[in-house]
């Protein structure tokens, strides 16, 4: 009965984010841990839209098949690494959200102290290291964060998700990409206004007393409120730097030209 419950689960799940674009094609994966030695999951090579109770499988802890037809995707050791550091989790999603992905290849992490609903609920949202897709590299890069945190973005690859059930690690990958949405719009319209330190205090403490378990929480540098030139990769908007000092916007002029001046040069040099 459990495992029939999960069953429905996961396709459930699939099902969705494959309807929200969290996932196209082949994309991603989607586990949940049933007992101490064994997960369900997704197989290798099937879109999240076509999985079917029937083609779920059964791996051990080392990621070795012990039911099912298909085979294990190559990205379940990243599963098997946040089961194995986080025993209070019990579902994993790895997912490709495009605005979530297109911030991490821009180079802009995202901001935790935009979206009060994110400080309360999630804390920092991290960006690992890049790692080679279906390779060893995937687990290494989640160990510095996992054991803190439940939702994490990969760089160039998407986002992972834990949760004590798996309507709550999606919840948190739904989190991700609505804040990272929003704070796309929010660039293109001007200045990002971030919560003010105590706004954010605030907020952690009504966390705590709501009994909001939250790993991690805080600044997070992530540059979002373009308080440093240095700290942005921001497209220059007049209307922003005009706010900087004239000393900060001379520097963010330098850099801009700079910048125009070598793209120009690999520009003439393709076509030449």
């Amino acid at each position: 009965m459990i495992e029939e419950k999960n069953k429905r689960e996961i396709v459930k799940i699939c099902h969705k984010i494959y309807d929200k674009g969290f996932v196209t094609a082949t994309d991603g994966n989607v586990s949940v841990r049933l007992d101490g030695d064994r997960i369900m999951t997704t197989p290798s090579g099937l879109s999240k839209g076509d999985v079917t109770e029937e083609s779920l499988i059964v791996t051990d802890m080392e990621g070795k098949k012990i039911a099912g037809e298909g085979k294990p995707s190559s990205e379940i050791r990243m599963h098997l690494q946040a089961y194995k550091d986080r025993p209070d989790i019990r579902a994993v999603i790895h997912a490709h959200p495009p605005i979530s992905t297109a911030f991490s290849i821009a180079g802009l992490k995202m901001a935790q102290c935009v979206l009060p609903e994110v400080v309360l609920t999630m804390g920092s949202i991290p960006t690992t290291e890049y790692a080679t897709p279906t390779t060893a590299e995937g687990p290494e890069v989640i160990k510095p964060y996992i054991k803190e945190y439940d939702a994490m973005i990969l760089d160039r690859h998407g986002t992972l998700t834990v949760g004590e059930t798996l309507q709550k690690a999606f919840e948190k990958l739904e989190k991700i990409e609505h804040c990272a949405h929003i704070t796309l719009m929010a660039r293109q319209l001007g200045r990002v206004s971030t919560l003010s330190p105590d706004q954010v205090e605030k907020l952690i403490s009504l966390r705590e007393k709501l009994g909001i378990k939250v790993k991690r929480g805080g600044c997070s540098n992530c540059g979002a409120c373009l308080g440093s030139v240095s700290e942005t990769n921001a497209p220059f908007n007049i209307e922003i730097y005009l706010e900087l000092s004239p000393k900060k916007f001379g520097e963010y002029k330098k850099k801009c030209l700079r910048e125009f001046s070598t793209m120009r040069e690999k520009f003439l040099t393709f076509y030449n």
